[in-house]
């Protein structure tokens, strides 16, 4: 039994052991959300909603493989992203909802360069195909590997991983006709 085995068995008897999951868990599964909704406070909601869901369904959760809670609660991420579309329009990017680099290390000039990359590379990632924007997305902003992305998703992880690599043939394409120049993504 590894670490994230026992803390999930704990977590399952004791609700206060579950706090140590979430400090695990809450950084990426909030990064994912807030990139998929554009808003601070409806990703604010939404990740809530999430854990909580977590939370109640938790003590039927069974542990088969390794990186199996992950791909589960990104696949209740995934299900919640998708039911807040459902109910409502999607809303433009705000850049003040953007998390950005802390620290006193950059100047205001860096900060908004990468809030700038940040934004074009949103609107790149937005001219993919649907489904190779959802796996870009998990695999880059919630730090998903290719086989948890195939079970949040319900897709055989060899498809994960064409979805993958041609969305980045596609942004590297994009990259190199808007700069004019090569510009090697990073895979």
């Amino acid at each position: 039994m590894n670490d994230e085995q026992t803390l999930i068995e704990q977590a399952k008897h004791n609700p206060e052991a579950f706090s140590a999951l979430y400090d695990v868990y809450f950084p990426r599964v909030y990064a994912y959300i807030a990139y998929r909704v554009g808003r601070k406070t409806d990703a604010e909601d939404l990740t809530a909603d999430v854990f909580m869901r977590v939370v109640r369904a938790l003590k039927g959760f069974e542990y088969r493989t390794d990186n199996a809670f992950a791909a589960w609660v990104f696949s209740i991420a995934h299900n919640a992203v998708v039911q807040f579309y459902r109910r409502l329009p999607p809303p433009a990017l705000s850049l003040d909802d953007v998390p950005h680099i802390q620290g006193s290390a950059h100047s205001p000039e860096s900060l908004y360069a990468d809030q700038e990359r940040f934004k074009h590379l949103h609107a790149m990632i937005k001219t993919l195909a649907p489904r190779r924007q959802e796996i870009v997305t998990l695999r880059y902003f919630a730090g998903l590997k290719n086989r948890e992305i195939a079970q949040v998703l319900g897709l055989d992880e060899r498809t994960v991983a064409s979805h993958l690599s041609r969305a980045l043939d596609d942004l590297q394409r994009g990259y190199e006709r808007e700069l004019g120049a090569d510009y090697e993504i990073e895979r």
